[in-house]
Order: structure tokens, then sequence, then C-alpha cells
């Protein structure tokens, strides 16, 4: 679980950065005019803001799944520990009442002995 997350995180962290360093590349190396340099750079940081975004949501989205997977996983251990414990009632039940009928039948044995 911690490296699907880490690779989540790693992702979103490596698509900003590409962002950032093809923005200043592309202020470095375009020969055009201020302003359409800044309106590119706008729309740069729009695509990169969106990108960021979508990462962002994909990530939790995957901590949601896990959770929900947790949760399951909890409720089935849950109702596992239930059952053997229900089975385990009834073992002891089984074995308490086995005992009181040899009980019973020692007990008659020891009266007759007595009488």
């Amino acid at each position: 679980m911690n490296t699907t997350n880490d690779n989540v995180k790693v992702s979103a962290l490596m698509l900003m950065a590409g962002g950032i360093i093809g923005a200043g590349l592309a202020l470095l190396f375009a020969p055009q005019s201020g302003t359409r340099t800044r309106r590119d750079i706008a729309r740069m940081s729009r695509k990169v803001k969106n990108q960021a975004a979508d990462a962002v949501e994909e990530f939790s989205e995957t901590v949601h799944e896990m959770v929900d997977s947790v949760a399951d996983m909890a409720a089935n251990l849950f109702d596992k520990g239930k059952d053997m414990a229900h089975s385990a009632k009834k073992d002891v039940l089984k074995a308490i009442e086995e005992g009181q009928a040899k009980l019973e039948k020692e007990k008659l044995q020891l009266a007759k002995l007595i009488s």
C-alpha cells in the first residue's frame, strides 16, 4: 500500500516539476514578445494546475479505494471472528452437557454402591 501512495506522490511532484522546468526553458529560449510570453506562461500554469488537480484527484480516489478495501477486510475478519466465537460457544456447551451426563452416570453408580 505504501508503495502505491509513494508512486502517486512522486508522480504528482514530477509532473509539477516538469511543468515548472518547461515554463522556465520556454522563457529562456523563446524569441517572442513579452505579451506573448506572459500569455504562454499563463496558459502553461493553467495546464500544470489542471494536471496537478488531476493527480490530486487520482491520489484521493486511490486512498478512498484503499480505505474501502481495508474496511471490507475488517468486516470480513469481524464476521469470521463472530462465527468462530459462536462455534467455540457451541463446543463448550456440548462439553459441559457431556460432563453433566457423565457426572449423573457416576452419581447413579455411586448411589448404587452406597445403598
